[in-house]
């Protein structure tokens, strides 16, 4: 009877650590074949010659699986005012790479509408960047 109730035990202990073991497997692929890119600077060859030049070819070349662009701070104004990256970034959202704006910055510079009608997802991006940082995902800061 113990060596019935030893064996159990184990059973059970060897199911909890696999199941375990293969989700945190699951979890650091998905978390490793992501890229963030947090895009700050409002500086317009920075944004064509960098930033969503290389965001592009990660998607393209399949570098990364996911592509995601936060547009942050001063970057928001630049987007709202230049029709070039407007058109790049209109042509990457139909790629499938994912483009976010900080609200907090777009209402600082009253091109949340403006954003929003590109396609852009417009959202206090506190709480997503932390989340970001807290994981395995890639992240550029430019």
């Amino acid at each position: 009877m113990k060596n019935l109730l030893a064996l159990s035990i184990s059973i059970l202990l060897f199911n909890f650590l696999s199941s375990n073991l293969m989700a945190q497997t699951t979890k650091s692929k998905e978390s490793i074949d992501k890229l963030c890119i947090v895009w700050t600077s409002g500086d317009p060859d920075v944004a064509l010659k960098m930033v969503l030049m290389y965001a592009n070819a990660a998607k393209q070349n399949k570098w990364f699986e996911e592509v995601e662009l936060i547009i942050w701070g001063p970057s928001s104004k630049l987007t709202s005012e230049n029709k070039e990256i407007q058109e790049i970034l209109t042509k990457m959202l139909k790629t499938g790479i994912k483009i976010e704006a900080c609200k907090a910055c777009t209402d600082q510079y009253g091109v949340s509408d403006n954003l929003k009608s590109l396609g852009i997802d417009v959202l206090y991006m506190g709480e997503p960047l932390t989340r970001i940082l807290k994981s395995n995902i890639k992240l550029l800061t430019f």
